[in-house]
């Protein structure tokens, strides 16, 4: 599997989460912690200019936001982008728990995790909706995609 699909760091989506936890945990306060989410999505792999379109966008978002999904090895792998740069950060953030697992494991992560770590209440309303709604995408994409 190659770029643009994210590659998992951690063996397990609960040691993603785990892992995502200690890091943000290390900063006093939400704007440092933006800086830092803001950072990840700096290095998402590149996203093809030609998946920005509406087949692959994610509704329900206040910024745009893109994503593809490909199954390998019994494994979904993701892609994605937005056009704003803390939503590609929690895009990032999700594709980093979710990419590389399989279908089951990504049925079993519960993005409650989001609320667990502080991200939606932190948000703006929409932009809670909105990493919310990007969840529901990644996982009716388990719960869909054929390989």
């Amino acid at each position: 599997m190659n770029a643009p699909f994210v590659l998992p760091e951690e063996d397990t989506a609960s040691e993603a989460i785990d892992a995502i936890r200690d890091e943000l945990d290390v900063f006093d306060d939400w704007m440092e912690r933006y800086q830092y989410i803001i950072e990840m999505g700096r290095k998402l792999p590149p996203f093809p200019p030609e998946w920005c379109n509406d087949d692959h966008r994610v509704p329900g978002c206040q910024s745009q936001v893109w994503l593809e999904a490909q199954e390998e090895g019994g494994k979904l792998y993701f892609a994605g982008l937005s056009d704003a740069a803390i939503v590609c950060g929690l895009v990032a953030l999700l594709l980093r728990v979710y990419s590389g697992r399989s279908r089951e494991e990504i049925m079993e992560t519960d993005p409650q995790f989001l609320r667990d770590l502080g991200l939606v209440q932190a948000l703006s309303t929409n932009r809670g909706n909105g990493v919310e709604a990007m969840a529901r995408a990644i996982r009716s994409a388990a719960a869909s995609l054929k390989g």
